[in-house]
């Protein structure tokens, strides 16, 4: 059989894998003042740190089920046998459901959604781990669920208030970082950020996120991937340490992170993500 995976512009994949693998990317909206943009297609992360830069209005929102039909009929026109459509955390977006709205409309009995529970990496991991899965569709969607389920993300943010005005934390939970000079550390659980703990430098949020992921991977085989938002020498400062820390690291990818994830995180936001065992 031949499938066709399918996933969002919030998986920051390897550079050229999507082509390489005929993965379908389906972008996600951003709006800038009103004016609707498309991530990573016509609105990337310079232009997003540029604009919050400028304090203009950026927010974002789902394809639309129609849209996600649309790629699937193209998908499916060209001959694939099924498809497997990973996306980021429905507790984050509404893009799982709008995938699932239109796998049902097109063809359910060959469309199967799988939710990732992350964003980033974490979904690039899922997606990664489904492609090494073979051609049997089910083999292919328990690939990219074993992996969201392993899967560990863990970043600090300058501030809460892009998370709290994007309604991804509660106000509650953002008074953690108002206290002048604290670096709010977060993790992805179960589809969710929640926040985890606060250090007062940037330099102690590096050396947390590094402790934190060391433990996540353990001494076997690990996929690690870090991203920022502008901030490429912190990316790669963090990036070396894990390196050096982690034993069962074959590399680590650095990625920055596009308009949509970067619209809620903020410049100088840094993660990790950590997928123990490896995505093969």
């Amino acid at each position: 059989m031949s499938i066709t995976i399918v996933t969002d512009s919030t998986a920051y994949l390897p550079e050229g894998f999507a082509e390489r693998h005929g993965i379908r990317v389906v972008p996600l909206h951003v709006a800038v003042d009103g004016r609707s943009v498309l991530d990573g297609v016509d609105f990337g992360p310079e232009e997003l740190a540029s604009a919050l830069g400028e304090h203009r209005r950026v927010t974002t929102s789902r394809p639309t089920p129609g849209e996600l039909a649309d790629v699937y009929r193209s998908v499916l026109d060209q001959g694939a046998d099924g498809i497997v459509s990973v996306h980021l955390s429905r507790e984050l977006s509404g893009t799982w459901e709008a995938a699932r709205l239109a796998a049902e409309e097109v063809d359910p009995a060959r469309i199967r959604v799988v939710d990732s529970r992350a964003t980033g990496m974490g979904l690039g991991f899922a997606v990664l781990a489904a492609c090494s899965a073979g051609d049997d569709p089910v083999c292919v969607e328990e690939a990219a669920a074993r992996a969201a389920e392993r899967m560990k993300m863990f970043f600090c943010v300058e501030t809460l208030d892009h998370l709290r005005r994007g309604g991804r934390i509660g106000a509650a939970a953002a008074l953690v970082g108002t206290a002048l000079a604290v670096k709010p550390l977060l993790h992805v659980d179960d589809g969710r950020i929640v926040p985890l703990e606060k250090v007062r430098t940037t330099s102690r949020a590096i050396g947390r996120l590094v402790d934190l992921a060391a433990a996540a991977a353990g001494t076997g085989p690990v996929g690690l991937a870090v991203h920022h938002l502008a901030a490429p020498e912190r990316a790669a400062e963090l990036a070396t340490r894990l390196d050096e820390r982690v034993p069962g690291s074959t590399g680590c990818l650095i990625s920055e992170v596009g308009a949509v994830i970067g619209a809620h995180t903020g410049p100088g936001v840094l993660g990790v993500v950590v997928l123990p065992g490896g995505y093969e």
